[in-house]
């Protein structure tokens, strides 16, 4: 059948029939595999666990917590700067981080698919269930689920909580968007859309106080035909990530697939009354209209000062000296009683974007530390649209427009390989300055940066090319060391999508494949779904596909085992983490092992171990100890 991996097994043969007991264990640990001694050749049991708002994006804050040393998940791509690094990983490493000792160790089931990034926090506080590592899952069934981090074994199988709002009634706090029908009372009996802000307790899933709170905005414009242009909730959909910087929820939102009449809007709530602060909309004045705010799923961004930058998708924008329509425009907006426009920057062939349908917006901005800067320009933002043509724009001086050429700002230049087309979504990762780019029809690139100016040259790239929508990059180091570059790909397997890991110091070197992995057998199969980032926490990585919450980590499998009745011998073939000794042991009992030792290695990543079999025992189990 196939190898066990991340579980408890037990099988063996009664009255000539396979009898398996799986009990999943979802961590690094004793793998139990085993072996009949009455049959001339043995089967193997593979143990595969059922693999874990509408388009929501979520954030949390963690207030005042009792957290330990690990490292929290509270917002997309890692940072308000979405940077996507995450520098504290200890666990992961280029050591461990290979096809024979990582892999998926357990998932969850979900009711719908997972667009948004799982969050995680640590030592969270539930309710008669004591302390847990909790990651976090948002569906587009308008479910929210907090899963046990670390395993889904016994009490840990179901979720430890889990919220609904298809029937819809600060600190340590998760706040979502759910989008829902709802039937008016009679007479009326109509059903209408409505789109509201949550507020849930992470230990409970409960409403906090002043939550829900249904989402509604005006702003002054001309747009559509009065003064005021309207928050319509059928209209606007909320696809980016959400923000919350001082004390602020801040949500975006553009269109369902470019289905006009709609608008850029930006809302702000407050985090603890979910009052509305702020509203901005990039397209409200005459002619205006578009200016979706999506950027390939990213969220807002949040520069030091606290500014924030998003980039605008296609739609209208003014080319007077005073523009109030910001269709494909990076723009920096100050919070304040409300947002206000302090900044912006429109390439010089907007127009042409625009006609073309290849948004700047396609993709978000990243605020790159100052490191990367140079003393003419310190502070910088950096972004690239759907045409695969990156900006680094100046954060002090943004440029404007200039429809003689884009020589205000501080670089454009197209990615390697760009040749036309829809070349890019979502968000690249900074690491060790340097910029790492997945690009639609591209190998992974990294691109360095230095004194404000990006080597247009990549530095390394992989040798896979992504296809449909490309990828956006994560990141986890150990402050500079064994910096690791994780993507989710589509595969040549319609409906497949790929966990692939990269030496961040040479991404030519690839550590881990979950497609290779599972065409090999072992149970690492994840279904796709577009625009999806995975999250890197303590030693596992996290996963939203269509239908669950899937879990890799460092593990160990039991890949064959060969009975040879005649020579009374049974040979296991295992793997486990490179970075410790792997212990075969045995057993017929079940409470009694002996340790066999560590193996022969095969060449291939994967150790053997030839057993002499006792006399009189009618099955005998075998089990890999991880020994540090």
């Amino acid at each position: 059948m196939g190898p066990v991996s991340g579980s408890n097994t037990r099988c063996g043969y009664r009255r000539g029939n396979l009898k398996c007991k799986v009990k999943s264990m979802g961590r690094l640990d004793k793998q139990l595999h085993v072996v009949s001694l009455r049959g001339q050749s043995t089967p193997i049991c593979m143990s595969q666990p059922a693999a874990a708002l509408s388009r929501v994006a979520f954030i949390l804050t963690i207030g005042t917590l009792p957290l330990t040393a690990q490292v929290n998940v509270l917002t997309s791509h890692n940072d308000n700067a979405r940077t996507g690094l995450n520098p504290s990983e200890t666990n992961l490493t280029l050591v461990n981080v290979n096809m024979s000792g990582f892999g998926q160790i357990f998932s969850q089931p979900v009711d719908g698919i997972v667009y948004a990034q799982p969050l995680y926090v640590s030592s969270v506080k539930i309710p008669n269930k004591g302390p847990h590592n909790v990651v976090f899952v948002a569906t587009m069934h308008d479910s929210v689920y907090a899963f046990d981090a670390d395993t889904n074994a016994g009490s840990n199988a179901p979720p430890l909580w889990r919220t609904s709002f298809i029937n819809p009634a600060a600190s340590g706090t998760l706040y979502v968007v759910a989008r829902t029908k709802e039937q008016l009372p009679p007479p009326n009996n109509s059903v209408v859309q409505v789109q509201r802000l949550h507020a849930l307790d992470i230990t409970t899933g409960a409403e906090k106080p002043n939550s829900p709170i249904e989402i509604t905005a005006t702003f002054p414009g001309t747009a559509d035909g009065g003064a005021t242009v309207t928050f319509n909730p059928v209209r606007e959909v909320q696809r980016s990530a959400l923000l919350l910087a001082n004390g602020t929820v801040y949500i975006c939102w553009a269109s369902y697939c470019d289905n006009p009449p709609y608008h850029g809007w930006i809302i702000g709530y407050n985090a603890q009354t979910l009052q509305q602060v702020a509203v901005f909309n990039d397209s409200p004045n005459a002619n205006g209209r578009e200016g979706g705010i999506w950027m390939g799923g990213a969220g807002l961004a949040e520069a030091p000062d606290g500014s924030i930058y998003c980039i605008t998708g296609n739609g209208t924008f003014d080319t007077t000296a005073n523009p109030t329509n910001f269709g494909d425009s990076f723009l920096k907006l100050t919070p304040g009683a409300s947002l206000t426009l302090a900044d912006y920057f429109t390439p010089y062939d907007q127009a042409s974007l625009n006609a073309a349908d290849s948004d700047l917006g396609a993709g978000g901005a990243v605020i790159l530390p100052d490191d990367a800067g140079s003393v003419q320009h310190p502070h910088l933002v950096v972004g690239c649209g759907k045409s695969g043509k990156v900006y680094l724009v100046d954060r002090d001086n943004m440029g404007h427009f200039n429809a003689a050429g884009d020589t205000q700002i501080v670089q454009s230049f197209k990615l390697v390989g760009s040749v036309g087309g829809d070349v890019y979504f979502g968000l690249p990762a900074f690491f060790n300055n340097r910029i790492y780019y997945q690009a639609v029809g591209q190998t992974l690139k990294a691109y360095s940066i230095s004194n404000a100016l990006i080597n247009t040259t990549p530095i390394s790239q992989s040798s896979d090319t992504v296809t449909f929508r490309g990828a956006t990059p994560s990141i986890s180091a150990n402050r500079t060391n064994d910096g690791i570059v994780w993507e989710l790909a589509p595969t040549p397997t319609i409906g497949v999508i790929g966990l692939r890991a990269y030496n961040a110091n040479n991404v030519a070197v690839k550590l881990y494949d979950s497609y290779t992995s599972w065409l090999a057998g072992a149970p690492d199969k994840i279904s796709f779904v577009k625009f999806i980032v995975p999250t890197i926490a303590n030693g596992k990585v996290y996963v939203g596909t269509t239908n669950t919450l899937a879990v890799f980590g460092l593990r160990s499998i039991i890949w064959s085992i060969a009975h040879d009745r005649n020579a009374g011998t049974a040979r296991v073939v295992f793997s486990g983490p490179s970075d410790r000794i792997n212990i075969l042991q045995a057993s017929s009992d079940l409470m009694n092992w002996l340790d066999l030792g560590p193996g022969t290695a095969t060449g291939t990543g994967t150790f053997s171990f030839t057993e002499s079999l006792p006399l009189n025992i009618p099955t005998r189990f075998y089990r890999i100890k991880p020994s540090l």
